[in-house]
């Protein structure tokens, strides 16, 4: 479906590219069923050389600039205490409720932010950048408001543009009013914010348009059909969903240049220079280049951005925490922030500047350089308190995800004196002791168990059990949560000795990094008879 209007050549497309046909086909021997596939039919080389040729595409990552509802929760803070112990919970909530907008415009000061953006940004892409400049924006009136000085830059310089109008790359928790689900703009209405200022339709029509997750009836918005607020779980979902469309909408332009290298020339090794290139200065945003490369500029939300940069860092190992439990950690932008990142194909990704501010002045930081402070909420998104402690139990450390094998590896490395993960308990003891233990018991195999405290994601304590001897090992607990950690890591080992219907003593042989007193927090008892010690080696 195509509409023209006034000169802006907008469309809308629902297209599915061909897929590749010949994709790797994984292969695993018989002998490899319960281990890692770790070949593939089409293993690429994996080493790192020099003569590997690496194009890539310039994403540059915007903010917003300042927006009314930005405004509205920055005077609630400071009217209502924001996190202080006078803060007025009701307050806050009815002032917010009072003057809050589910699309709002940009500010008085987000239109000064804005401007300087375009300053910047017009003759850095005009000396820098090939044409069309890629635009991705959010549906919301404030990114369009954001872009627009910079578009209109653009084409009256002569300069074309390409935007897709990415319906969901929205900000979280969506458009609502109180919780109310409100049906944001159509495509229609997304370009008459966009259309305006251009002096002729000769510019405007530099400009052409692509709306992205849009309903299928043009006459609806691009949030219809929620069912309100969206939740922190939905956010992160839709934030995996766009990371994924992101690398496909670029690798589809990668896939392209191998195809017609006239039609890509834009897209180059960029870390290898050419006759003419030498004198060039990487620092100089708007010294023209001899080559100009594919650029894409992505103009979205502070916290969206941040769930998309987390993917962008960790890929597909990314793991929402647990559902109404907030950031553990993000990526902070001021209003009109960039954060610069070279896309390499298929998900790899070098972040070379993040959150700068290159078009603000220091002499106007003061007035335009907003949204970046923690006194603009960023600590809000961050939990109040820890996560509960949770224990996972696995037989061997093969059973164990990567993150967490990683973590537990790194807390041993840290705190005791061997740094890896074993699955042998002889590993934990001293040598004579070691060497009695395998005497003892070597008519039965070893069976072990390792126990693993995590709050959230993150690993805060591991132990390793060893149903042959009753020997808990390789305890190590992070200092900061030693009491609550080792409560829980102790009576996790007990209550699993209960469920084997053993009633005998958990053994602890204490090596360097492990603190005796902790263990004796939990009830051990230190054994001085040396007869006794030699009967508890034998398993007696």
């Amino acid at each position: 479906r195509r509409c023209d209007n006034d000169g802006l050549n907008d469309h809308i497309t629902n297209s599915v590219h061909e897929k590749e046909k010949n994709l790797p086909i994984i292969i695993m021997s018989s002998d490899k069923a319960n281990g890692d596939a770790k070949h593939t039919a089409t293993d690429p080389k994996t080493t790192v050389t020099e003569g590997n040729v690496r194009p890539s595409i310039i994403l540059k990552m915007i903010r917003h600039a300042e927006s009314a509802n930005n405004q509205v929760y920055r005077d609630a803070r400071y009217i209502y205490r924001g996190g202080t112990p006078e803060y007025d919970e009701a307050g806050w909530i009815q002032y917010v409720d009072s003057h809050r907008s589910a699309d709002p415009s940009i500010s008085d000061a987000g239109k000064l932010q804005a401007e300087a953006l375009a300053k910047f940004l017009v003759p850095h892409l005009q000396a820098q950048a090939s044409q069309p400049v890629q635009v991705v924006t959010s549906p919301m009136r404030r990114t369009l408001e954001t872009i627009r000085p910079t578009l209109v830059g653009l084409a009256e310089a002569n300069t074309r543009v390409s935007i897709n109008v990415q319906a969901f790359y929205h900000e979280s928790e969506g458009c609502h009013t109180k919780g109310k689900a409100e049906s944001g703009m159509n495509p229609e209405q997304v370009t008459q914010v966009l259309k305006q200022g251009y002096k002729n339709q000769d510019s405007s029509s530099r400009v052409s348009m692509e709306f992205t997750g849009f309903p299928e009836d043009t006459q609806l918005g691009w949030y219809h059909g929620a069912k309100g607020e969206e939740t922190r779980a939905s956010s992160e979902e839709r934030a995996a969903k766009f990371y994924l469309w992101l690398c496909e909408y670029l690798d589809e332009q990668l896939k392209s240049r191998k195809s017609d290298d006239n039609d890509h020339h834009d897209i180059f090794d960029a870390g290898v220079s050419i006759a003419g290139e030498e004198n060039e200065d990487e620092h100089d945003k708007c010294a023209r280049r001899l080559r100009k490369r594919r650029t894409c500029l992505l103009i979205g939300h502070g916290d969206f951005m941040s769930l998309v940069l987390k993917r962008i860092v960790t890929g597909f190992g990314h793991m929402v925490e647990r559902e109404g439990i907030p950031h553990r950690s993000a990526f902070v932008h001021f209003n009109t922030g960039i954060t610069e990142i070279e896309y390499f194909g298929r998900g790899r990704f070098l972040i070379m500047a993040h959150n700068q501010t290159p078009h603000i002045a220091a002499s106007e930081y003061s007035k335009l350089r907003t949204g970046g402070s923690l006194k603009d909420g960023w600590s809000y998104i961050i939990p109040d308190e820890p996560l509960y402690a949770e224990v996972k139990v696995a037989f061997d450390d093969e059973e164990l995800d990567d993150h967490v094998r990683e973590q537990t590896k790194a807390l041993k490395a840290l705190y005791l004196k061997s740094g890896s993960i074993s699955t042998k308990i002889d590993n934990s003891l001293e040598v004579e002791e070691q060497q009695e233990i395998e005497t003892n018991h070597s008519s039965s195999p070893k069976r072990i168990k390792h126990f693993i405290v995590h709050r959230g994601l993150q690993v805060v304590g591991c132990a390793t059990y060893s149903e042959d001897t009753g020997v808990v090992s390789d305890v190590a607990v992070r200092p900061s949560a030693e009491e609550n950690v080792m409560e829980t890591l102790m009576g996790a080992i007990k209550s699993h000795t209960r469920g084997l219907g053993r009633s005998d003593s958990l053994l602890v042989f204490p090596r360097a990094g492990e603190k005796k007193s902790l263990f004796e927090e939990m009830g051990f008892e230190e054994v001085e008879d040396e007869k006794q010690k030699k009967k508890l080696k034998k398993g007696n």
